[in-house]
């Protein structure tokens, strides 16, 4: 019996796979982290073979634990980082360097050679971002120009390219042998190469960033039979049939169908979408326009985001760097032992500042310290730091869409911070509200994948699962809310103009 769709979430820290019932619920699930490869100041990256075999072993252990086989499976979906990139070679099926992750700031001068003297929004009407180094297109552009041999290789349509769904993808259906080369178009959204009306390679934007067209995967939409698993493989003859990006996953696990619906997802970096239906609204206040999800035949339905680099990592920076903390959860017990931050604030641009503001040339700044300042306000700062980054995004959101958010669904590892979930309903001055399943990016491919077997019949099983968990609402009084908004912002401003000219 075919009861079950699992969901291979491949995210920036680990890979994880989920085992989900159709009610939606979680049956098992296995995580194994992967190593986080840091060659220079700026520079992340991850070994591809590494992952791969990590989520192999994952997919093992959750069907392990819950005495299940492939047999028990109707569907398998992929959700992932996104904009991280992997070239490989495909007759031998080696990538040729290691994943360039989204995080990592190597190509700002290829950024600044593409923008030339149209400056950084010259792709941004057809593809709805800005040059930035975020965007996997120009990763792949730094692996040709600077690995020897990739370039011809490229040219004599030996390398393959894609995001990490791509990469898996191609080695679950068979690798060398016949493996299936293809992206949905919510990862396609994020390379800076996809025509956003047209949900199409860009081929003049592809010959500016020297990327022959052989290498670019075929864009398909976010649920559909892709493939089969191989024969020899952990899901023989299983179908593949749904690819979503992880922050486009977690919108669709989450429920959000209507126009102005939006979700946030407190994980390695923050990302805030709201669906704004079958229209492609730009962006005027620094936001991101992409593909939020596409069911098949059906219309593409597109978002607004909200992209930040650093929060839930600038609370593993304080466990693993500065060693304040033993364990994350710690960091609310911490930040509990004060009242507030202590005048103290931390904008952690440690890969500069992502949406609203694009500046590349940011570093982390803690400022307003005094002799006052205790760990436990600095504890909270960090904390404090999310909530701040995340309002910014939320008015950049309004002033957008002229939508006025009157919730915020939230999901990710931080929402278990009470802390952390209060102040944000204050900040924001709208409920925040956690759903009874926190996994809603795994969830989401999961649904999207189900949907394309017909294990769930469509949107509306999605929306009768959803099931609220807790809900938090504000507190806070509009002056004080103005004020720590207000130094917030000007904490932001010592962060800039710190990179100079002389720094890889």
């Amino acid at each position: 019996m075919t009861e079950y769709v699992l969901s291979i979430d491949q995210g920036t820290t680990s890979s994880r796979a989920i085992v989900f019932d159709s009610a939606g619920q979680i049956v098992s699930s296995g995580q194994k982290e992967h190593e986080q490869i840091f060659p220079k100041a700026g520079w992340v990256e991850h070994d591809p073979h590494e992952i791969w075999q990590n989520v192999r072993e994952v997919v093992g252990n959750a069907l392990t634990k819950a005495d299940l086989t492939h047999e028990n499976l109707a569907a398998v979906g992929i959700t992932n980082q996104r904009e991280t990139a992997v070239v490989w070679d495909k007759t031998t099926g080696k990538a040729v360097y290691n994943a360039i992750v989204w995080q990592d700031t190597r190509t700002q001068k290829i950024i600044d050679k593409l923008a030339g003297d149209d400056g950084p929004d010259k792709y941004k009407a057809k593809v709805g971002l800005p040059l930035a180094t975020y965007f996997a297109g120009p990763k792949v552009m730094w692996i040709l120009e600077n690995v020897d041999g990739a370039r011809e290789k490229a040219d004599a349509g030996d390398l393959l390219m894609g995001t990490i769904d791509t990469w898996l993808l191609w080695n679950m259906t068979g690798g060398t042998n016949g493996g299936i080369h293809v992206t949905d178009v919510t990862n396609a959204s994020r390379t800076m190469i996809m025509d956003l009306r047209t949900l199409s390679w860009d081929e003049s934007i592809a010959k500016d960033m020297g990327i022959p067209m052989s290498m670019l995967p075929e864009i398909r939409s976010s649920a559909e039979v892709y493939g089969k698993g191989r024969h020899g493989g952990m899901l023989p003859g299983v179908p593949i049939a749904g690819i979503l990006g992880d922050q486009q996953a977690a919108t669709f696990g989450q429920a959000c169908f209507e126009k102005g619906m939006a979700k946030n997802t407190y994980g390695t970096g923050n990302f805030m979408l709201m669906n704004t239906g079958e229209e492609v609204v730009p962006s005027e206040n620094g936001l991101l326009t992409t593909v939020g999800y596409k069911i098949g035949d059906k219309p593409a339905i597109y978002a607004l985001e909200g992209s930040i680099a650093v929060t839930g990592s600038l609370v593993q920076w304080m466990r693993d760097n500065l060693g304040m903390i033993k364990s994350a959860p710690e960091i609310e017990t911490l930040a509990a032992t004060v009242e507030d931050n202590g005048g103290a604030y931390f904008v952690p641009a440690f890969s500069g500042l992502f949406a609203p503001y694009w500046r590349s040339d940011a570093r982390g700044a803690l400022v307003g310290l005094t002799r006052y300042v205790t760990a436990g306000h600095i504890a909270r700062a960090v904390l404090e730091a999310t909530a701040f980054q995340t309002a910014e995004v939320l008015d950049a959101m309004r002033a957008d869409s002229g939508v006025t958010l009157t919730e915020l669904k939230v999901d990710g590892g931080m929402v278990a911070n009470e802390v952390l979930m209060q102040f944000q309903a204050d900040l924001l001055n709208v409920d925040v509200v956690r759903p009874k399943v926190a996994e809603t990016t795994a969830l989401g491919a999961a649904y999207a994948a189900g949907i394309a077997v017909g294990f769930w019949s469509g949107e509306q099983d999605v929306i009768d699962n959803w099931a609220e968990d807790k809900r938090w609402t504000p507190s806070m009084d509009e002056d004080e809310r103005a004020r720590m908004m207000r130094n917030w912002k000007k904490a932001v401003t010592k962060t800039m103009d710190w990179v100079d000219d002389d720094v890889e």
